[in-house]
């Protein structure tokens, strides 16, 4: 019988410096490790027990000499440092199966809708090309598209039918207003220009009005600040956040299914509708 690797706590606040905020969403393990050693005094030695890596490869993770890549390893480090569900959100990973006191606002299992987490949205690749392929209509809130539908190697592009009389499927792409504030204020956050970003969104649409004889193609444009993004399926939706700090892409990605009395499909279901509302229809 194997035994329990070591485990230590760290301070709550700890996890709660910016700082170590920031580490989690990079997914940059050295920085963690080197912020577990500031605020809770442990050695490499003490980190690789409860973590169950060796000395030797927790040092190369600290001095940049190996990153940390595969999700059973990311799983792995979080248990041995006993990360509160906040912290486990911010690398990508679900909620502990244990009960924390304070946590439940984090617990997954509160929340039945959300069926599977996701590190981002190419571990979820597979998955959504399956139910987008099976579905009758697909909504993509976005901010321009262009890896999700617009491009020929996209993520969704090959699932949509392409002859003329082909299964009945209806698409509604919701993109970023390229004359928007909005759009110049995301530009500034992920470090491009407004006037590439815009471009993005105009090819996107160009793209996307080449599919109008194939099938039911409606594309948007919305004016506010993206927060959600969301691709639905039906009654499936897998939902990432846009921030300062990521692409949308590069979220953990949700898997959100319709149950009879849950509030989370509803609620992004209602989003959704209530942006088209507001947007103009370009396609």
């Amino acid at each position: 019988m194997t035994a329990k690797p070591l485990t230590f706590d760290l301070p709550t606040w700890a996890w709660e410096q910016a700082e170590v905020r920031q580490a989690l969403r990079r997914r940059d393990i050295g920085a963690v490790f080197r912020y577990v050693q500031r605020y809770s005094g442990a050695s490499q030695a003490k980190i690789g027990a409860a973590t169950e890596l060796t000395q030797a490869r927790v040092n190369e993770i600290i001095n940049g000499r190996r990153e940390v890549s595969r999700l059973d390893v990311f799983e792995r480090i979080a248990d041995g440092l006993d990360m509160p569900d906040d912290a486990r959100h911010l690398l990508g990973l679900a909620a502990s199966r244990e009960k924390r006191s304070g946590g439940v606002a984090f617990d997954l299992a509160a929340f039945p809708e959300v069926v599977r987490v996701y590190a981002s949205q190419a571990s979820a690749r597979d998955e959504i090309r399956q139910q987008a392929r099976a579905a009758q209509e697909l909504d993509v809130l976005a901010v321009r598209g262009l890896g999700l539908l617009a491009l020929n190697d996209s993520l969704l592009r090959a699932c949509l039918p392409r002859e003329q009389g082909g299964r009945g499927l209806r698409v509604r792409l919701l993109l970023l207003d390229p004359d928007s504030e909005a759009l110049a204020q995301r530009a500034a956050e992920i470090g491009e220009s407004a006037e590439s970003l815009a471009g993005g969104v105009r090819l996107a649409e160009a793209r996307l009005r080449e599919l109008s004889g194939t099938c039911d193609v409606q594309v948007y444009r919305y004016g506010m600040l993206p927060t959600w993004r969301v691709i639905r399926t039906d009654s499936t939706m897998f939902v990432g956040a846009f921030d300062a700090g990521w692409e949308g892409h590069e979220s953990a990605c949700y898997k959100v299914m319709e149950t009879p009395h849950g509030p989370l499909y509803r609620g992004f279901r209602r989003m959704v509708e209530a942006i088209v509302g507001g947007a103009e229809r370009t396609v």
